[in-house]
């Protein structure tokens, strides 16, 4: 659409959120050719199975978003639909294993490191008896 003339079938206001739109179809398409050029199972092969659960995850929750823009464009409220359910459900598990890659980032606690920092930081005061030798030893020489 874009460079080609303005169409008198629909509002010219609308023309920029059409060709936005049209983009971003061609986007989607792409990115599907090229995800279905590889086989699932040599996709997930490569994958560990947080990875491949995010794969999955993300599969799913795109069908369902694209079965949720169907729905709008055929009138039907997608609201009212079994389809939010689903894709709240998805949304859920997409937590999930979000809680579980930031368990995995979180840094492991050197208990002994830990101790020694804390046992250093902390202030000492020194024996009354050690100051007097330390002045003594100085004023002799």
């Amino acid at each position: 659409m874009a460079g080609e003339e303005i169409n008198e079938d629909y509002p010219v206001e609308i023309h920029e959120y059409l060709s936005a739109f049209e983009n971003s179809i061609g986007a989607v398409d792409e990115m599907l050719k090229t995800m279905m050029s590889v086989s699932r199972n040599e996709l997930l092969q490569k994958l560990d199975p947080l990875e491949q659960a995010k794969v999955d995850l993300v599969s799913a929750y795109t069908l369902n978003s694209m079965f949720w823009v169907y729905l709008a464009t055929q009138g039907v409220n997608p609201k009212e639909h079994p389809v939010k359910q689903e894709l709240e459900r998805i949304r859920v598990y997409m937590n999930r294993v979000k809680e579980i890659t930031d368990k995995k980032k979180a840094g492991k606690l050197d208990r002994g490191a830990a101790s020694r920092f804390v046992k250093n930081a902390l202030w000492e005061p020194k024996p009354k008896n050690a100051s007097k030798v330390a002045n003594k030893g100085k004023s002799k020489s």
